[in-house]
């Protein structure tokens, strides 16, 4: 694809939409181009926002984290997969008593937004990636979803990148409970259409006026798919250029990282 033709893509774009790990830091480490892209993207009359399926930690943690980073933004522009989840109870399961996998982080945000967080006797199960996981939570949580009542995932990820390596991210914690109940549940997050019309709330923009940036096929450039969003692919995380084709997500535009993308805005 020719430079005339990357710019076609991004003409129409007015808000970048960008994951995080993996795509502007690794674990606690900011890739020494991010702040360039940030920059480039607002010098062009661009918005940015960012958006994380990590659903371990909760937005002022993802705020402090970036303030640390040197990059400080308002809250509205720290977007979550928690902020779906609850926006789907809350609209879906009015009331309902909910018991959550995940950490204390993700529990005190998802009360935050009115959703009823219990122990015991809930009515609904969600499922997050929990890094303070515990075996009789786990072991609750499952003879809950055994039980039959209604259970979502936070986020589908497999595995969550780190400076060491992958770490087991939500959608591997879904397969132990799979493989001990027998029954799978939908995710939210990239790549659920929820999430893109989320987005498309919280940011003002219509689909057609947002991109998604991020590294990961079957997540990040999978929310595009079917819809108006344009998707770049960066190669700086989780998938590499072998991938396409092998999983979910077709990217408009596929980069080494954010830095080979500041000459086309």
């Amino acid at each position: 694809m020719n430079t005339n033709e990357i710019r076609e893509k991004l003409k129409n774009v007015r808000c970048f939409m960008l994951d995080m790990d993996g795509t502007i830091y690794l674990g606690d480490s900011l890739f020494p181009f991010t702040k360039d892209f940030l920059n480039a993207v607002t010098a062009s009359g661009r918005e940015f926002c960012f958006f994380t399926n990590n659903s371990s930690k909760d937005t002022d943690t993802y705020l402090q984290k970036l303030h640390r980073m040197g990059i400080d933004i308002p809250h509205e522009k720290m977007l979550i997969s928690n902020g779906v989840a609850a926006d789907y109870v809350l609209e879906n399961h009015p009331g309902a008593k909910v018991f959550v996998l995940g950490t204390p982080l993700l529990r005190r945000e998802l009360t935050s937004f009115g959703v009823n967080i219990v122990e015991d006797d809930p009515d609904v199960v969600l499922v997050g990636f929990d890094t303070t996981l515990e075996y009789n939570r786990l072991a609750k949580a499952c003879d809950f979803i055994r039980a039959g009542l209604p259970t979502y995932g936070l986020n589908p990820d497999y595995n969550c990148p780190t400076e060491t390596g992958f770490i087991p991210d939500c959608g591997s914690i879904a397969m132990l409970i799979e493989g001990s109940t027998g029954r799978t549940f939908p995710f939210f997050g990239k790549p659920s259409p929820l999430t893109r019309a989320y987005i498309a709330k919280m940011t003002g923009y219509e689909e057609g006026e947002l991109a998604i940036i991020g590294d990961r096929l079957y997540t990040d450039i999978a929310l595009a798919d079917n819809s108006p969003m344009c998707s770049i692919l960066v190669l700086s995380g989780e998938s590499k250029v072998e991938d396409i084709g092998t999983m979910p997500g077709d990217p408009d535009l596929i980069f080494k990282n954010l830095s080979e993308i500041i000459e086309y805005l």
